[in-house]
């Protein structure tokens, strides 16, 4: 099996998209490659593990209903292995489905029919926001997160935070304009076995607000998104001096 994409290196990102629509394939990638990136094809799930392994791509975009192994699956299989953003295509819009795929690992769902500037935007800000472009933290006049340094400062002042909090905050930060569940960040910022305590967990998100929001009862950085998790909002990352 050969996976499909370009013969030379492209100046941006390369990109894995799959689906077994070939039409819209195709479509997705003289867009994307119009952006610059290299990508690569894949018409089903097993191919699209194939293709990740070879190609090592920096964001790939998953098909959910696939033949073989569907998005949910490979989405579980990628994840176990790198770290790069995920987005879903999906004509699904269910919660449940929604849930699962945070749960696994995604990074961001696009519900089909989408416009293809959305596709682009949604792109950008992912591989903007991940650890291969150099995110190093937050800022916007208010409030700084220096995660190169580990520091944070609200309004020019200092804030301590316990470890556990700044870690959360971190977790947050990394994914900013993601909605990251409540298990995942249960698992990553406190270890297996903590994926079922939401109440420990709103219990920090609470403390967070307190020390960082200017009204911590209309939070305009960590928001709440009610049964999938929280995402931390604001504009986009600026590499801190």
């Amino acid at each position: 099996m050969t996976c499909k994409g370009n013969s030379i290196a492209a100046p941006g990102a390369r990109i894995l998209i799959a689906d077994d629509n070939t039409r819209l394939l195709r479509v997705l990638k003289a867009v994307l490659e119009g952006n610059g990136h290299e990508v690569i094809l894949a018409e089903d799930g097993h191919q699209a593990l194939e293709c990740a392994r070879q190609a090592r791509p920096a964001l790939a975009i998953l098909d959910v209903n696939m033949p073989g192994l569907d998005g949910f699956a490979v989405c579980d299989r990628l994840r176990a292995v790198t770290d790069a953003p995920i987005i879903f295509l999906t004509a699904r819009t269910g919660e449940v489905d929604v849930l699962r795929g945070l749960s696994l690992g995604a990074d961001d769902y696009l519900t089909k029919p989408f416009s293809l500037a959305e596709l682009k935007a949604r792109v950008d800000a992912k591989l903007r926001r991940s650890g291969a472009h150099g995110l190093v933290g937050f800022q916007d006049g208010f409030l700084e997160i220096d995660l190169e340094h580990g520091r944070v400062r609200r309004d020019g002042e200092e804030l301590s935070l316990s470890p556990k909090q700044y870690q959360l905050l971190a977790h947050l930060v990394r994914h900013q304009g993601t909605i990251v569940s409540h298990a995942r960040l249960l698992a990553e910022v406190w270890g297996e076995g903590y994926e079922g305590e939401r109440g420990y967990l709103a219990l920090y998100v609470r403390y967070l607000r307190e020390r960082l929001e200017r009204d911590p009862s209309d939070p305009a950085y960590i928001r709440t998104h009610h049964g999938l998790g929280y995402s931390f909002l604001g504009t986009a990352p600026s590499a801190l001096a």
